[in-house]
């Protein structure tokens, strides 16, 4: 049962829609969270990640995987099957689904890849210049930088 009103937030802040919603979902912790299609995710390196979807039963041509508002979206509509197929037991679900994961700041997807049952997606986080850190040169009082007062000494 959810107890932290967020309201406050929305009204106090500005440009932190993103995290509040972030926070908002997880503290919903819906218990009818869909568990199909199981999923993994793995950290590759420090900035790369692989989100695996088991697919079993559907082509490549029957999934889709898009990103819009800050989202990953990954779903999958099954083909009509031309012959009718009698089943004794049908232990392989291929219902239509869509799957959403939310995607930080700076992280694109880089690629997809279908291969035995499995939809591989790659990640990359991908910090721009403007946010790297920078190391800044600091000048003496007399306004020279210590690389040029290096030099005037070793020519006298």
């Amino acid at each position: 049962m959810r107890t932290l009103d967020l309201a406050p937030l929305y009204r106090a802040t500005v440009g932190f829609d993103r995290m509040a919603d972030l926070m908002d979902r997880a503290l919903s912790a819906d218990v009818a969270q869909p568990t199909y299609p199981p999923y993994n995710i793995e950290k590759l390196a420090d900035d790369a990640y692989r989100i695996s979807v088991a697919v079993a039963g559907f082509a490549p041509e029957d999934l889709s995987v898009e990103v819009r508002d800050g989202a990953l979206f990954v779903a999958a509509r099954k083909s009509a099957d031309e012959t009718p197929r009698n089943f004794l037991h049908r232990g392989i679900a291929t219902r239509a689904f869509e799957r959403r994961f939310a995607l930080a700041d700076h992280v694109r997807v880089t690629g997809a890849v279908h291969e035995n049952g499995m939809l591989h997606l790659d990640l990359l986080r991908e910090t721009p210049e403007a946010l790297k850190p920078r190391r800044i040169e600091i000048a003496h009082a007399n306004g020279a930088t210590p690389a040029l007062e290096a030099k005037a000494e070793t020519v006298n």
